[in-house]
């Protein structure tokens, strides 16, 4: 098993169905590791031998679904996968995406340093250098592009939160919604900024 596993476990206090969850990523990312262009078929198919659940991404990249009870901490289990992907496999840009407008609240809450339910509590790489908040209202102001582009940054951790029910709200009326249409910021929408990254 993956050192980072049992100090993450640690660290966060993850109760034993969040630590099985972590540790099944940590097998899924041994198998099929964690990279752009991944052969969706070949990897799906190593995947379903291990975990015969996982019978499609539903996706154009791999995706899995963690289904846990109300209550068991699904917030902090997301706290501890990031942490997961960026201390195991230096994966600095994630991108959480809230149903609803609560949720999207709470998610801004709980990422944030020194808030009651801080997800990070106890990681020490994120104490010194938390990670930056990427969320719909402040995206516009190119943040997350002007960090990266700039010498000794770009290691750094991003977090995107963004609101579904927004995203889809400005659709409305065939327009494309705001995240796809062009930033005069970073000279390219922020969507394709995204996709355009390499983790």
């Amino acid at each position: 098993m993956n050192r980072h596993v049992n100090a993450i476990a640690g660290r966060l206090s993850l109760r034993p169905p969040q630590r099985q969850s972590l540790e099944i990523l940590d097998r899924v990312t041994e198998i099929v590791p964690p990279k752009k262009g991944t052969d969706l078929v070949s990897a799906l198919e190593v995947i379903h031998r291990e975990f015969p659940t996982v019978t499609d991404f539903e996706r154009d990249f791999p995706s899995l679904c963690f289904a846990l009870a109300t209550g068991v901490g699904k917030t902090r289990l997301m706290g501890a996968f990031i942490s997961y992907l960026h201390l195991a496999h230096g994966i600095n840009h994630f991108f959480v995406l809230a149903p609803n407008l609560t949720i999207y609240i709470k998610l801004m809450t709980d990422f944030t340093p020194n808030t009651p339910k801080y997800v990070f509590t106890g990681i020490a790489e994120f104490a010194t250098e938390p990670p930056t908040i990427i969320t719909g209202d402040n995206y516009e102001s190119g943040v997350a592009a002007r960090l990266t582009s700039l010498p000794g940054f770009g290691q750094e951790v991003h977090i995107n939160i963004f609101n579904i029910s927004k995203i889809n709200s400005e659709v409305r009326g065939g327009k494309a919604p705001r995240i796809k249409r062009l930033s005069e910021y970073i000279g390219q929408s922020y969507f394709d900024y995204l996709a355009s990254l390499e983790d």
